[in-house]
């Protein structure tokens, strides 16, 4: 990969952590911001090369406006395969898009996206993806709904398509107390920041039947384990909606990886003590040599959730997995923490907010290759969100997927808790242990790894900072033991709560 596409999904990754700043309607909290916030998703087929094969890509982003410049947001994206036959086949970067009104409620708009993806033997050469796109779209209030032209094109890679495409944007806010503010009680007056009410911390394990087969013909492994993260919004008084994104841990399949959504209906049963449900998840899976076809997934299950204090509970469920145009099913087992975030209903006295910081950016580390190849050096595209448990200790999660290095199709997720020390002067220092999945792109690392880090920041305004950091990544499987050097911009903002 060349310097000049390394710097360029620099500054695609740093734009996810611009901050979003605006006029705040008279009724608000003085304490609040209120940017709009944009949620789409997209279906377009990609042709791969052979110009006989389509990839059916969904597009999912979350984009926030930018003070200032009018029209103009930013934010995270997941694009992930669902038909053909590349299931695992990913992308993860930032997006950058413009919308205009051109007469009644017909509008355009015209974006970027640059990531980090690949897998699933896709021609993606070193793994940036570069998408630009333009939309047309009817708005009908709170949604839009149009039709998109796009090009997906890999550097150094042999995908390179134009295609059309279908695209629904949800409108919603984006509230949240600017970092000059996080000292100030506010009053909450409903959700704030992505607008999650909880989210769960994910461990659990595949159950395959006899006889099925990995996509090089190998057996199936019969247990697969996995890690990962549910995100959760209520909807009325007993259903839900939310996202999912699931890592193989160990089993053989270190590369496979879950984006799903998911919906569900859940009662209290025993008063602030167990909570029952049933849900149903669908999205993008793949990787790891599983056999998920296009990469389609259903999964069900039910679950309970036993309250351990105001913000905490463990849930256990159960349930099965298939992938309709593959040969994948499993019966699935898990058991999760619980964590209540804010919620609808959190909107009583005022409290100090808490304070979240969202960063984006790039990290370079020496990767060992599968089958006794030498390390060569791997970059890729992080994103990562933290929330403060104190004025120093956070909690923390990330993901991160190749772009450089000829490992297209690496990608991973972890969790773990940090620490940030101010020094003065606009300086900090910060350590944090993490654990978590990765895995794909022929490295000789896979499933289950751990990485203990330190970074220096400097704050450029109260609101962004930039931030160094070193860190040494280690795989429970695999020769991957790694020093790893980052580089990120980080936005910080007070999600309001009430008691």
């Amino acid at each position: 990969m060349t310097k000049l596409a390394f710097w360029l999904a620099v500054v695609g990754a740093a734009a996810c952590a611009v901050p979003a700043r605006a006029q705040m309607p008279a009724a608000e909290t003085p304490s609040l911001a209120v940017p709009s916030s944009h949620g789409r998703l997209g279906f377009e087929r990609v042709r791969f090369p052979g110009d006989s094969e389509r990839v059916g890509l969904v597009g999912t982003s979350y984009l926030i406006d930018v003070a200032g410049v009018r029209g103009l947001s930013v934010g995270p994206a997941v694009y992930g395969a669902v038909s053909g036959d590349r299931g695992g086949f990913f992308a993860l970067g930032g997006e950058l898009a413009w919308r205009r009104r051109l007469f009644g409620p017909v509008g355009t708009e015209i974006g970027l996206f640059v990531g980090g993806g690949g897998g699933a033997g896709a021609p993606a050469g070193s793994g940036l993806m570069l998408r630009p796109h333009a939309d047309l779209v009817w708005d009908l209030g709170a949604v839009a709904v149009g039709v998109s032209v796009s090009r997906v094109r890999f550097s150094g890679g042999r995908i390179d398509s134009t295609q059309a495409g279908l695209v629904l944007n949800a409108n919603s806010d984006f509230r949240f107390v600017p970092a000059e503010r996080l000292g100030e009680r506010a009053l909450g007056g409903g959700r704030a920041g992505f607008g999650f009410d909880r989210v769960q911390f994910v461990g659990g394990a595949y159950r395959t039947p006899r006889g099925k087969l990995l996509d090089n013909g190998d057996e199936l492994p019969r247990n697969i384990s996995f890690v990962g993260m549910r995100a959760e919004q209520s909807w009325g008084s007993h259903a839900f909606w939310g996202l999912e994104a699931n890592r193989a841990g160990r089993g053989g399949v270190g590369g496979y990886a879950e984006f799903l959504g998911t919906v569900g209906v859940e009662n209290e049963v025993v008063r602030d003590a167990l909570t029952v449900g049933a849900r149903v998840a669908l999205g993008m899976a793949g990787g790891g040599g599983v056999s998920t076809g296009g990469g389609f997934l259903v999964k069900t299950g039910l679950y309970g959730i036993a309250r351990l204090g105001n913000d905490l509970g463990l849930a256990v469920e159960g349930g099965v997995a298939r992938a309709p145009n593959g040969n994948f099913r499993a019966v699935q087992a898990s058991a999760a923490l619980v964590w209540a975030l804010d919620g609808p209903a959190r909107s009583g006295a005022a409290a100090r907010p808490v304070r979240t910081d969202f960063s984006s950016g790039v990290e370079r580390f020496d990767a060992p290759r599968s089958n006794g190849g030498s390390e060569r050096s791997l970059s890729a595209v992080v994103l990562k969100i933290d929330r403060y448990l104190g004025p120093h200790l956070y909690v923390t999660g990330r993901a991160s997927s190749a772009l450089a290095g000829r490992a297209s199709g690496y990608a991973g997720a972890m969790v773990g808790a940090g620490w940030n020390q101010p020094l003065g002067a606009g300086l900090h220092l910060g350590a944090e242990m993490l654990a978590g999945a990765a895995g794909g792109g022929g490295v000789d690392g896979r499933g289950l790894l751990v990485q203990p880090r330190v970074h220096a920041g400097v704050q450029l305004t109260p609101a962004v900072a930039l931030r160094a950091g070193v860190a040494r990544v280690k795989a429970l499987d695999g020769r991957l033991n790694s020093t790893v050097f980052d580089l990120s911009a980080n936005f910080t903002y007070g999600v309001a709560q009430g008691h």
